[in-house]
């Protein structure tokens, strides 16, 4: 019987000799990889903690003392510590184990996460909410480096400083978070930071720290005093001691006996500390050693050799069209500029990035500021092209409303994974982004029906002069030609596809396809002949053929990949009662008012009724 055969919760750990634990590091690392490889998942992020992971859970008493992992992505170790090791073959599956911590899913999950930077901010609630009980317990948050480029962060860094609580943040500095870390503080955190990086950087950070009342003039003021020079400013702990928390480190993450001793010292204080961790991401796997970036979130792999599986192949992706589309309008217009927050791979930019470095620009994990730094050049006379997935945009709403829209600047938001994105599950479906667009003035808002129609709406968009975005889905495209002359769309046209007699199907975007296919499925079954719209855009909705199509057959049905509040079918309803057409009846098939499980995407789709025989039987209810 292995080692971790034995350990069904961290108690199970805690009785172990200290000399066993470096096997059983070695064999979460094994069990990782092999999962990883048959179901893909986050592989390099949860490599590099597993001695971390261990020496938490050996010091510390889950699920009274609180861990609060940021992102999530790094916690495959946790949760095979902690009860799920005969489960953990599910990873990422349809009713499996959540890639991400789950309070419903274990009680030594404290806090659901899946977006970054949100730890230290959760963590302080755990330690107010636990000094207003009168408990004991410790809290800890585990925060990457690249979390830090998120302004949150800091918010929440600030304000743990000022209450001094009994608070412990663990910064996990591998230097490599998703891509390659941006900004000032990334650097200052590095441990390769150098004099000549000091001299060339100090003006920089100067001015970050300038921004901060009172905090950032005092840090100024102590590091000319150090040794007369800004150069003391780089200390690694003086940022954070500035904030408030007693820092301790740089150390080495995966030195089991080290870490031990620290935690156990650390878990004495009952005030605001800081550990700074030095980890490898993908330790122990070479592969993933060398190349972080492909097996942070990787699809199933050969283990041998490190080669990722080809899946079903077909066509190029979306992302892929959009990124080779926008460098294309880039070449025609040379105010087009290309903005993304630490995905430019993620999002298709990196041949754009290659191609005009001048004109492109990484953020960091920092979402509101992209909105607000496109914003800016959008002012100026540029268009530039925010790539972001639909559920991260999310965390810039305001930006999108007060910076743009209010404004009428020519941003477009161009909305990768839209729809339902697979195996992250909840936490990264983009089921939201038409119903909290859509209604903000000035907006602009399409979804094409295939690739080719993507890159025309991005010409669309680019042209258009105001706020637009469009939205497209996770995955691969149809495999249509692909016109080489791109020309705008006119705004607010459908176009319809196919002709017929009992009814209508209005589809957007990812529904397009499948609405023929279960259009083809009735007539050839039922008899039924359907008109079938490709909708293209949700505002503005083309009113003309709506309004016409409703009088003419009264039954519609309208199909999306969002949620059904506030989504398309809400705007065509809209639609009809201000015509006054409330006698068109009308069906609604969209996303239900519940949070979408992970799974495949098929399988989702097939689960949610938005596949072509999933469409068929509702539409043939709904007209019978």
């Amino acid at each position: 019987m292995s080692l971790l055969e034995t350990i069904n919760s961290p108690e199970d750990l805690k009785k172990l000799p200290v000399g066993k634990l470096p096997d059983v590091a070695e064999e979460l690392r094994q069990l990782i990889i092999e999962t990883c490889a048959a179901n893909g998942g986050h592989l390099a992020p949860s490599l590099g903690v597993v001695e971390l992971t261990i020496a938490l859970h050996r010091v510390f008493n889950t699920p009274s003392d609180k861990i609060v992992w940021d992102v999530g992505h790094q916690a495959y170790a946790h949760k095979l510590l902690t009860g799920r090791r005969e489960r953990f073959g599910t990873l990422r599956t349809l009713n499996g184990i959540s890639g991400f911590p789950k309070r419903g899913e274990s009680p030594h999950d404290a806090f659901d996460v899946g977006h970054s930077s949100t730890s230290i901010s959760a963590a302080t609630g755990f330690a107010v909410a636990r000094d207003l009980d009168g408990r004991k317990n410790k809290v800890l948050a585990v925060i990457g480096d690249g979390s830090m480029t998120g302004g949150i962060a800091y918010e929440g860094i600030n304000h743990a400083g000022h209450l001094d609580k009994d608070l412990v943040v663990i910064l996990n500095d591998n230097e490599m978070s998703i891509a390659e870390n941006v900004g000032a503080l990334s650097s200052f955190l590095s441990r390769t930071a150098t004099s000549e990086f000091v001299h060339r950087f100090k003006k920089d950070v100067e001015s970050f720290l300038g921004r901060f009342d009172g905090v950032g003039r005092g840090i100024l003021h102590v590091a000319r005093k150090v040794e007369d020079s800004f150069k003391g400013l780089f200390t690694p702990g003086m940022l954070f001691e500035a904030f408030g928390f007693e820092y301790i480190g740089p150390i080495d993450g995966h030195d089991l006996p080290q870490l031990l001793e620290t935690l156990e010292n650390v878990k004495k204080f009952d005030d605001a500390v800081l550990i700074h961790v030095l980890t490898k991401k993908g330790k122990g796997y070479q592969p993933a050693e060398k190349n972080p970036a492909l097996f942070h979130g990787v699809g199933p792999f050969d283990i041998k050799s490190g080669k990722v599986l080809k899946g079903k192949g077909g066509a190029a992706s979306y992302t892929a069209l959009f990124g080779s589309a926008l460098c294309k309008l880039a070449s025609e217009d040379e105010r087009v500029v290309a903005i993304t927050a630490a995905m430019p791979d993620g999002t298709g930019l990196s041949g754009f990035a290659k191609e005009y470095p001048d004109r492109f620009f990484d953020v960091g994990i920092a979402e509101q500021h992209a909105v607000t730094f496109a914003a800016g050049l959008a002012a100026d006379g540029f268009r530039p092209v925010f790539a972001v997935y639909s559920s991260f945009l999310q965390r810039a709403y305001d930006q999108v409303f007060h910076d743009v829209c209010l404004q009428n600047l020519p941003v477009t938001f161009a909305l990768d994974r839209a729809g339902v994105v697979g195996n992250d599950g909840p936490t990264h479906h983009g089921a939201f982004d038409i119903s909290y667009l859509r209604h903000l003035p000035n907006m602009t808002l399409m979804a094409p029906k295939d690739e080719n129609e993507l890159q025309h709406m991005l010409a669309t968009a680019i042209e258009l002069g105001r706020p637009v975005a469009v939205r497209y889905a996770r995955g691969n495209g149809y495999g249509v030609a692909l016109d080489q002359h791109l020309v705008p769309i006119r705004i607010g046209s459908g176009e319809v596809l196919r002709e017929g007699r009992d009814g209508v199907l209005l589809a957007l975007g990812t529904m397009v396809y499948p609405a023929l296919e279960a259009a083809t499925l009735l007539e050839n079954e039922s008899g039924l002949a359907l008109t079938v719209v490709n909708a293209r855009f949700v505002k503005p909705l083309d009113e003309a053929l709506i309004t016409d199509l409703a009088r003419k057959y009264g039954r519609l049905v309208t199909l999306e990949e969002n949620a059904l509040q506030g989504g398309f079918g809400t705007a065509v309803l809209e639609l009809l009662s201000e015509a006054d057409l409330n006698s068109a009846r009308v069906l609604r098939i969209g996303y239900p008012d519940l949070p979408i499980p992970q799974g495949e995407q098929h399988e989702l789709r097939a689960m949610l009724g938005l596949d072509p025989a999933g469409i068929a039987a509702s539409v043939r209810s709904f007209l019978s």
